[in-house]
């Protein structure tokens, strides 16, 4: 059925930045499918033309960017971030109203809005996903903290992707001492499965985020592992019009994958490097896969997850600047991410979108 004749549209908008947010929703949007929703996907830039690829047959829109870019010096992203901001409001007050024009134009009943800030409305049943209650910015956090749980309170509910008691993978990113009644935890998602599949490649590299961070890590590894004697496949996290594939000696380079090719990747990989952000955390935990993270240069959430996860004795990382090849022989004296199934009971949580 196509949103046009569908009486059950509920619009799910991720943010661009990097493909976690759109890559973590996929789950959520099939979910609603088979509960008999029609999704309306909604994003820019590399996350909307990712949708696009994954789920050809959904009706997608196209929202304004938040021009979300990282400074070429990790110690410069917050005054980066702060110098972006009028773009970023201006880019939300954009969506809101657009969003109020969908509402009707559409007949949405529902929406999901993973960080998009303008996304939602008074009008229906509007869910905020994040796994950031508290937002780190290193001496700003209490102000960014409580900005965005502002922002929280617009929404009916808030949907965060992680268990709601130890373990978790959030740890104070994801949980208050006073919780509001509207925060409701998943449990981590993830479009992967585990599969039983023998392994074909020592080392997995999967890239993203925004430029100029993604591109500068890329350079850097493709020199560091010409001194690496196993098999190698290395995503660099560009989605482009066409796949392109390229083996160069022990390497083999993926500009990007799909989701099913991606779950394979993993499967048949032994050790995963990669960035610590949060969705690809939650994949390596529901595969229970080994990993060695290089946290975005001055990126609070990513350092402060590599920071955990190493405490807790589960995965180590180094400082993009201080990384070396040599530095993946730790990854055997951490346990690795433990598997983590929550069963989600996906129709009691879209009971929000029901009419009475």
């Amino acid at each position: 059925m196509t949103a046009d004749q569908s009486d059950n549209n509920i619009l799910v908008a991720p943010l661009n930045w990097g493909l976690g947010h759109a890559t973590r929703c996929i789950p959520i949007i099939v979910a609603l499918e088979e509960n008999g929703f029609t999704p309306i996907l909604a994003s820019d830039g590399v996350a909307l033309a990712m949708l696009r690829k994954e789920l050809p047959h959904l009706q997608t829109l196209e929202l304004p960017s938040y021009e979300i870019e990282y400074a070429k010096n990790g110690a410069n992203f917050k005054w980066k971030m702060l110098k972006n901001t009028p773009k970023m409001i201006e880019a939300i007050l954009k969506e809101k109203k657009m969003v109020k024009k969908w509402v009707k134009q559409y007949n949405l009943i529902g929406i999901i809005s993973d960080n998009r800030l303008g996304v939602f409305s008074k009008k229906i049943p509007s869910v905020f996903i994040t796994h950031q209650l508290n937002v780190l910015t290193g001496n700003t956090t209490w102000i960014s903290s409580k900005m965005h749980r502002f922002i929280i309170k617009k929404y009916t509910e808030c949907w965060v992707p992680d268990q709601a008691e130890k373990p978790n993978l959030t740890g104070k990113l994801g949980h208050l001492k006073n919780p509001d009644d509207r925060i409701r935890y998943l449990g981590p998602l993830s479009r992967l499965r585990k599969l039983n599949l023998p392994i074909k490649y020592d080392l997995m590299v999967i890239l993203s985020g925004p430029e100029p961070q993604r591109g500068m890590l890329e350079g850097q590894l493709r020199e560091d592992l010409q001194r690496y004697s196993g098999n190698v496949i290395f995503i660099s996290g560009k989605v482009e019009a066409k796949q392109r594939k390229e083996e160069i000696g022990n390497i083999t380079h993926y500009n990007f994958m799909t989701t099913e090719q991606l779950e394979i990747a993993f499967n048949e990989s032994a050790k995963v490097l990669c960035r610590s952000g949060y969705t690809t955390v939650m994949d390596l935990a529901k595969l229970g896969k080994k990993a060695f993270f290089i946290p975005t240069p001055g990126q609070y959430e990513q350092e402060y997850l590599a920071k955990k996860l190493k405490k807790d004795g589960l995965v180590p990382f180094a400082k993009q600047e201080n990384f070396r090849i040599e530095n993946l022989l730790e990854i055997d004296i951490f346990k690795g991410l433990p598997e983590m199934e929550t069963p989600i009971h996906w129709k009691q949580l879209f009971g929000l979108f029901e009419k009475e």
